[in-house]
């Protein structure tokens, strides 16, 4: 059994193109019930299928002009509990992933200006008990940003 229908697709691609739309609106929209909405709506977060609904920043616009993608190499991969517990102090550190390859962590982090990047790079990261070295790219612009295609 597939874990969405066609009306959990339906209406989580309302909710992709405006997440404030009102519950009566998507239902009249599908021409379902609005009562049928809201009980797809909250199965779909009780099953983790839909995590929030929360504004997407334009970071540029709000003075954010710089941004890194930042791979972290650790002394013992043991460590990497504690360096995350770090690294979610740092609230310019927007995502964190595990990852293969020659790092254990790789992580976006937006900055005011490069001087702000120097700052959480080599002020705050490289401080961090348990990290032997970063290596960063600086971000030059998305090309596009999407969910997954239902």
């Amino acid at each position: 059994m597939d874990i969405l229908d066609e009306f959990d697709v339906k209406i989580i691609k309302e909710l992709e193109k405006d997440g404030r739309i009102a519950f009566s609106t998507i239902a009249t929209n599908l021409k379902i019930s609005n009562t049928m909405v809201h009980q797809r709506i909250n199965r779909l977060f009780e099953q983790g299928i839909i995590t929030g609904i929360k504004p997407i920043l334009n970071e540029k616009q709000i003075g954010y002009d710089w941004a890194s993608f930042t791979g972290i190499t650790l002394n013992k991969d043991s460590d990497s509990e504690r360096v995350i517990e770090a690294l979610k102090e740092i609230p310019e550190i927007t995502e964190c992933y595990f990852v293969t390859g020659s790092f254990t962590l790789y992580l976006k982090i937006t900055a005011k200006n490069h001087e702000h990047m120097r700052k959480i790079l080599y002020e705050q990261i490289d401080n961090i008990p348990g990290i032997a070295k970063t290596d960063s790219m600086v971000e030059l612009g998305c090309a596009f940003k999407r969910n997954i295609t239902l």
